[in-house]
């Protein structure tokens, strides 16, 4: 921006003032120079004008230019760098306090130099301008990190996608248990009342309930009859190395997904494992989805077990209440299919 294409708008109830600016700036070269001597039209000029420094007259009828410095702040925002000289005549240590407190760049004194006026002028627009740069690629700056930052999260979520598919593409051969865990578990929280990012949270977290199933050998994990007690104990392990693999992770998505592959076994009366928590000393997120992965597995066919109906699955869910779910949240889904097709 040029400085004499600035807009400036002076702002003082002397005619003569008003006019000797006028002819000062215009001699200087400024082609954008408007005034008005009512300070109660000041709020408008700053829409229809938008100018770049304001000349502010400080003893004024009506509203005083401290008052009209105030409304320009308050305005115009922390983030705006609008320069406002000061027109006085009063030299006092008390209004220069004043007015510095209110917002005030500069001041200039009547009766004006002309030089002074026009390198006082020049001095807050190329500020202002530098200012109006460096604010423009802060901006841009911002726009970079925040695609950068929705391209990371992208990244991220895909990876957690792509592990979970890891781990259940042994005894899953399409991968979509866990996406459908992740959906229904994102539901559940929903229906719990849980803010849009805790929903979403534990949507993307969930598909890693099982990833610890990469450490447990095909011969336990696809075996079609029941669990000998070494197999069982075998395959319980499944939630700490889950949980060791997620360890160390800085990401807030990650530790919640360990802490979901750690307890999502748990169970609300305390008989689950690894650890035996009871109630609401399972984290909330793993109770959801515990929920979910029992139903979805059930009412899906895997190599080693026929898919059940899902009045049959929702009788079990009914009949684990308080025992191996939490009883708030068997109502809430019990709602939630009742309500919808999941």
């Amino acid at each position: 921006m040029e400085v004499i294409m600035a807009n400036i708008l002076i702002v003082d109830d002397q005619e003569y003032n008003v006019s000797l600016l006028e002819r000062i700036l215009g001699r200087a070269g400024f082609k954008k120079v408007y005034s008005t001597m009512d300070s109660l039209q000041v709020e408008r000029l700053l829409t229809e004008i938008d100018p770049d420094i304001i000349l502010l007259d400080l003893h004024m009828p009506g509203m005083d230019g401290l008052a009209i410095l105030k409304m320009i702040r308050e305005q115009s925002g922390p983030d705006h760098y609008l320069p406002v000289l000061m027109l006085t005549a009063d030299l006092t240590t008390e209004a220069k306090q004043q007015g510095l407190q209110a917002g005030v760049n500069d001041f200039l004194t009547k009766p004006y130099d002309r030089t002074e006026v026009v390198l006082r002028i020049t001095n807050l627009l190329r500020t202002r301008y530098l200012h109006n740069q460096l604010q423009q690629h802060n901006n841009l700056l911002e726009v970079k990190v925040r695609e950068r930052t929705k391209d990371l999260e992208q990244a991220q979520m895909e990876i957690l996608q792509l592990l979970g598919r890891a781990a259940e593409y042994r005894d899953d051969m399409t991968g979509q248990h866990t996406q459908r865990v992740g959906a229904l578990s994102g539901l559940i929280a929903e229906r719990l009342g849980l803010s849009k990012q805790e929903v979403s949270m534990i949507r993307m977290a969930a598909p890693l309930h099982d990833i610890g199933k990469i450490g447990i050998p095909d011969d336990i994990l696809l075996k079609p009859e029941r669990f000998e007690p070494h197999e069982f104990e075998r395959m319980k392990s499944h939630t700490s190395i889950g949980s060791n693999i997620l360890e160390g992770s800085s990401f807030k998505l990650l530790k919640l997904a360990r802490f979901i592959a750690q307890s999502h076994h748990e169970k609300w009366d305390g008989s689950g494992y690894p650890q035996g928590l009871k109630g609401e000393e399972i984290p909330l997120e793993a109770r959801i989805v515990a929920l979910a992965d029992f139903y979805d597995a059930l009412t899906h066919e895997r190599p080693y077990k026929r898919a059940w109906t899902r009045e049959e699955t929702l009788a079990e869910i009914e009949a684990q209440r308080g025992k191996h779910f939490d009883p708030q949240l068997v109502d809430v889904f019990i709602q939630l299919v009742d309500e919808t097709s999941v």
